[in-house]
């Protein structure tokens, strides 16, 4: 199959967007992804077609049936097996001359330096709730200067953070340090959402518990932060410029037909920012009160 694949007619179609020049760029260019899931494998497939030529790829879990409305991986054939191993199978079917590095056991501090080696860009893919392992990751790309997208799926919305070397650091936008899981969900969610527009079409809530690391998802909002995702990594990626780097940010939600820039100096210690914790967090316990 390898043997009738050309990149240059493979990826012909970009040319236009992109300059020969640059397309030849993306083929030498190393992005890791933490996260195979939602938005993690939708992000690889579209950074792929791209004609991006590396990537680094970590994720511990394996495929199941309740992941088939929004995984770009979740397939009958699919169910059992490692989330990293389909993925990176489906990203070679786009490209086979792939340099695909997998880590199955997913991103720790202890193997960080390693899943961000030789790497351009940061593109998160990781659950919602996997603070832990997002803090070390963002933590990590800042100590080496290497540019972090996250792009969150938000109702059938994408709301978008941008760390860049030299700018505001994950941590001192979110302020989690010293935090409990629920407030550090709230301080998330809201951080990257301060208009939040995905609230108001939210017809069940009681399909939202953070205390229980659940939620609602659509495979719309997923597919909205990948290309928003591969947008802003081709801009770092090309040294285009005009990508919003934060304390500034973005959410676009289509449900809505709504586009809001957002700019939070401080992050959420702006005092409208934490007026809205605030807020949620009364929320919050309004909905624990009422067995939510």
């Amino acid at each position: 199959m390898s043997g009738s694949f050309d990149y240059d007619d493979a990826f012909s179609r970009n040319i236009g967007w992109v300059t020969a020049a640059e397309q030849a760029s993306l083929r030498t260019k190393r992005v890791a992804i933490a996260g195979m899931g939602g938005v993690g494998g939708v992000h690889l497939l579209t950074l792929a077609r791209t004609g991006i030529g590396a990537f680094n790829i970590a994720d511990f879990d394996t495929f199941d049936v309740v992941n088939f409305n929004r995984q770009a991986g979740a397939s009958v054939s699919a169910l059992g097996r490692p989330k990293v191993e389909v993925m990176a199978e489906l990203a070679r079917e786009i490209n086979p001359e792939l340099d695909v590095r997998s880590f199955p056991q997913g991103v720790s501090e202890g193997n960080l330096d390693d899943f961000l080696k030789d790497v351009d860009l940061y593109v998160d893919g990781l659950d919602f709730f996997a603070f832990a392992a997002r803090r070390e990751t963002f933590a990590a790309c800042h100590r080496l200067g290497i540019p972090a997208v996250t792009a969150a799926p938000l109702g059938m919305g994408t709301a978008v953070l941008i760390f860049a070397p030299g700018g505001m650091s994950f941590e001192d936008y979110f302020c989690l340090d010293g935090c409990s899981e629920d407030e550090m969900a709230v301080r998330f969610l809201l951080g990257l959402s301060p208009a939040m527009l995905q609230r108001g079409y939210l017809v069940d809530p009681s399909r939202v518990n953070l205390s229980e690391r659940r939620g609602p998802s659509t495979i719309a909002a997923c597919q909205l932060c990948a290309g928003v995702s591969a947008t802003e990594s081709l801009k770092l990626l090309l040294g285009r410029g005009g990508v919003p780097i934060a304390p500034r940010g973005y959410q676009f939600d289509a449900y809505r037909n709504r586009l809001v820039k957002t700019w939070r100096p401080g992050g959420n210690r702006n005092p409208i920012q934490r007026l809205g914790l605030w807020i949620a967090r009364r929320q919050l316990q309004r909905m624990k009160g009422s067995g939510v």
